[in-house]
């Protein structure tokens, strides 16, 4: 029997993470130390209170049958509540809101309610793969906006030509942003809004996968500028990283109530909706801000530590100042490859700035950089120091 992929999936290029997974099992099938700053995924442990609590709400909901597709009211109401206490925004959580199963998912399946065939959706490169990829399979087609050093790594609205902002339907953004760690200001925010609004196009903001994770300013959400209407804007959060909750698969999105009435209609054809037990620990995890608090400060030793190796090396300095990524440079007239490669040979995995990019106008915004994700354990990060000033 011939068996044939379709040509959508065919097409589509292999997930630049997977492929640093079976890079790092293959270093350590060799038997190398291997510190594994390619993938954004928590080494520390989720927090004793929520694992403590999924011991009741594994009694509590042992026989409740398949969760609500759009959270449960305490889910939505905690999603609020945390919204307002946070950023001093007011959402209605029945009709603002809605639980998702982590951010991938919900990145993914948002285009669906949105796109016809052909439609364009802006995404920025360096930029969550995923961006692109649920506008193909969505039958959108994908205009990237590279992230530049030149423009602090904010999306360049002024540079997106007129005809493909009226053909627009979706802008995605991103910050504080992976892989750059820069945040966008309000005044960038105010600018944003004021453009989307001029050429009708929808803001999906994935913010909150990192919102909380910032060692100067707190970032600011785009829903704060919105003059509390949130009209035309989509925000997508998740727990993932914010508490060490990445295998819970918890999140929700927030904002103009006819674009989450459009994402529920996506949603409930095609899942049955987040694990009531997880929905349970997400209240109390969204709740609580000591635990976040520890993140922030765990985060900051290990940035502390590796840039303070990458000046000891002379590498130049790294830019953002939130999120746990670091998008960082090798020496001069050193590609983000060669760069990338010389770790490997210290046992040190990180991911090219250009797997995680796309080549825009014959220049790829990511050909001279790599990212660590600061999530090893502290004493990997420190040994990983040590190899990088040994660079100099």
């Amino acid at each position: 029997m011939e068996i044939q992929y379709s040509d959508r999936i065919s097409g589509t290029k292999p997930y630049p993470f997977a492929e640093i997974d079976k890079k790092v099992t293959e270093l350590r099938a060799s038997g190398q130390r291997v510190v594994d700053f390619g993938v954004g995924d928590p080494s520390s442990p989720t927090p004793d209170f929520v694992i403590e609590a999924l011991i009741e709400a594994g009694k509590n909901h042992a026989t409740t049958g398949y969760p609500s597709y759009i959270g449960s009211s305490a889910f939505r109401q905690a999603a609020a509540g945390h919204m307002q206490a946070t950023f001093g925004v007011q959402l209605d959580p029945n009709s603002q809101i809605s639980s998702t199963i982590g951010s991938k998912e919900a990145v993914f399946n948002f285009p669906l309610g949105f796109l016809n065939p052909g439609d364009i959706v802006i995404c920025p490169t360096p930029g969550y793969p995923v961006y692109k990829t649920g506008t193909e399979f969505a039958g959108g087609t994908p205009y990237m906006v590279p992230l530049l050093p030149e423009n602090n790594f904010l999306i360049d609205l002024k540079a997106i030509p007129d005809e493909i902002a009226q053909k627009a339907k979706i802008i995605w953004t991103n910050y504080p942003n992976s892989p750059t760690g820069v945040s966008a200001s309000k005044a960038w925010l105010e600018e944003l809004l004021a453009w989307s609004r001029k050429h009708n196009v929808i803001i999906a903001a994935d913010e909150g996968c990192y919102i909380d994770i910032y060692f100067g300013e707190q970032p600011s959400s785009i829903l704060q500028v919105s003059g509390g209407s949130y009209e035309g804007i989509i925000t997508f959060y998740s727990l993932s990283k914010r508490n060490n909750m990445t295998g819970y698969r918890t999140g929700f999105v927030a904002g103009d109530e006819r674009i989450v009435s459009g994402f529920k209609k996506v949603k409930t054809n095609i899942d049955s909706g987040t694990p009531n037990i997880l929905q349970y620990v997400g209240v109390l995890a969204l709740q609580d801000m000591q635990h976040i608090q520890q993140v922030r400060e765990e985060y900051r030793e290990k940035r502390d530590i590796m840039m303070a190796a990458f000046a000891a090396a002379g590498l130049p300095a790294t830019p953002g100042d939130a999120t746990f990524y670091l998008w960082q440079q090798g020496k001069p007239g050193m590609s983000g490859v060669d760069f990338a490669t010389k770790l490997i040979e210290l046992g040190i995995v990180v991911t090219p700035g250009a797997a995680i990019s796309e080549t825009v106008s014959g220049i790829n915004p990511g050909q001279d950089f790599v990212r660590f994700a600061l999530v090893p354990p502290l004493s990997d990060v420190q040994y990983a120091a040590e190899c990088i000033r040994k660079m100099a």
